[in-house]
């Protein structure tokens, strides 16, 4: 397994911090208890079921379940009871590269990942299931090793918010490699990035067929539309370069759209060919509608 930074540090925090993840986790729990813990139950299953005793047999049992060797025992017949392996463990993927910090109306799409960490997070465990958390740039920045509890839960949401990565780039590919090599046990990835790039798709395909995984596009709507506001600065936040573009001619901004726009279906159209749930989430309105819209979908699934 390649080395990660800062794997096991603790992450310093300042009383001002601690507010903001105390009013991060209160927001978060209050729309878990309301919308989202019952859906995310009966969404992500466990992975079988467990022995648990026999009792007697009653009219309407299955007899297929019935255990000979008990009732041959006791003289009348018994039946084997059964309950679900419930436990999984889920490892947030959540891309922090320089690009996240974009955001023109109401949140950056870093704090959208935030608020999503700390959604899925406590999702997590008022089911009892373990998280991790991966932090990525163009290098796997930040890793904490899946647990269970409200005190390591506080810590995943105050390191989203706090980590600075060390580097502006991004490497997709490289963060589902890891997670790979750090869960052999089939979990539940969550694949949280705005994907401007495209070096993912081989590593995706390969964890998919291993684990569970979400991809979360995270996207801002004036990165796809450009407004005829005459010559203006684009900022590449990556690559630290600043480009003068010129907006007026409509035929530039019709080009721009539909090479966004195709690179959307290109993104849409591998995650459906290989059987991978993708939520595009804009980061311009509240996300929990599309979320529900996911968890919904899933439970029809299933």
């Amino acid at each position: 397994m390649p080395a990660a930074e800062n794997t096991s540090t603790s992450l310093p925090i300042s009383r001002e911090l601690l507010h903001k993840v105390r009013l991060l986790e209160l927001r978060t729990r209050l729309q878990v208890r309301d919308v989202f813990a019952g859906r995310y139950h009966s969404v992500f299953k466990g992975q079988g079921m467990d022995f648990s005793e026999v009792r007697e047999y009653s009219p309407g049992d299955d007899v297929r379940l019935i255990d000979w060797n008990v009732s041959a025992r006791m003289g009348h017949p018994y039946v084997k009871l059964f309950r679900e392996e419930r436990e999984l463990t889920i490892m947030l993927l959540v891309d922090l590269s320089a690009s996240t910090d974009f955001g023109t109306q109401t949140a950056l799409k870093r704090e959208v990942a935030a608020e999503l960490t700390a959604l899925l997070a406590l999702c997590a465990l008022t089911n009892n299931d373990k998280v991790g958390l991966i932090i990525f740039s163009d290098k796997i920045e930040h890793f904490v090793a899946p647990k269970k509890g409200r005190r390591h839960i506080l810590r995943l949401i105050r390191d989203v918010l706090v980590f600075q990565p060390q580097s502006r780039g991004t490497a997709i590919g490289g963060a589902v490699e890891y997670a790979l090599h750090a869960l052999r046990k089939r979990s539940v990835f969550f694949l949280i990035s705005d994907f401007g790039v495209e070096d993912y798709r081989k590593a995706v395909r390969v964890a998919a067929k291993k684990h569970d995984l979400i991809a979360i596009e995270l996207y801002d709507p004036r990165e796809r539309h450009l407004i005829p506001v005459g010559t203006v600065p684009l900022y590449d936040p990556e690559a630290n370069i600043t480009l003068w573009f010129d907006t007026s001619p409509k035929q530039i901004r019709e080009m721009f759209r539909k090479e966004v726009s195709k690179r959307a279906y290109e993104r849409e159209t591998f995650f459906k060919q290989h059987s991978i749930d993708r939520i595009e989430l804009p980061v311009d309105k509240p996300y929990f509608l599309e979320l529900v819209r996911f968890f919904r979908m899933r439970e029809r699934r299933r």
